[in-house]
């Protein structure tokens, strides 16, 4: 049986991040994937989360509570700025991030990811993503701004070097409604 998207990400992450890695959830929303990536991390792993709302945070903050979740950092910033809040010790083992690009469910939807911040947090990312680390990328487009971003999202991920990454596109190409995708890179140097 072919995965819905968000389990795919799920399996992607939980095949490539060990317990003890560090983790990084690039936008926490409701804090679904902050959960699930605390439970793989494991109690000597850490997560890391970034939103930029706070409404994403407070029901982040929520879900972890409820789950007796204490391997997490939750972090009001762009996930630009990744590397002014991670501790050198936790880069080093960096096995995973997530992305859910789009707007925050139940949100003003003119708050969205943006390709510029989304790149550059990418690229903080991969300096450090251990060998078969991955950065899975849950792709919705189909809002106001969301067509942009995948463009520049699919001319970004052709041009890495493919002695060095691996990047797989998977989703469902005969959905109506731009059906989201997910971009998955893993680092095999």
């Amino acid at each position: 049986m072919l995965k819905g998207i968000i389990n795919y990400s799920h399996y992607l992450m939980q095949e490539a991040v060990n317990q003890g890695d560090t983790i990084i959830d690039a936008t926490c929303g409701n804090g679904h994937d902050t959960v699930f990536l605390s439970k793989i991390a494991g109690q000597e792993g850490h997560v890391f989360g970034f939103d930029i709302q706070d409404q994403a945070i407070a029901h982040t903050n929520e879900l972890l509570a409820q789950n007796g979740s204490t391997n997490t950092t939750l972090i009001k910033d762009s996930h630009s700025n990744l590397l002014h809040h991670i501790p050198v010790d936790r880069l080093t083992r960096l096995g995973g991030a997530i992305f859910n690009l789009g707007f925050l469910p139940g949100s003003d939807k003119s708050i969205i990811t943006q390709s510029e911040t989304t790149i550059l947090a990418i690229e903080s990312m991969l300096l450090h993503l251990k060998q078969n680390g991955i950065i899975v990328l849950v792709v919705y487009h189909g809002h106001e701004g969301g067509d942009q971003e995948r463009e520049e999202l699919m001319r970004y991920v052709r041009q890495l070097n493919q002695y060095h990454y691996q990047v797989l596109f998977y989703g469902f190409v005969n959905q109506k409604n731009d059906p989201p995708f997910i971009l998955a890179i893993t680092k095999h140097e």
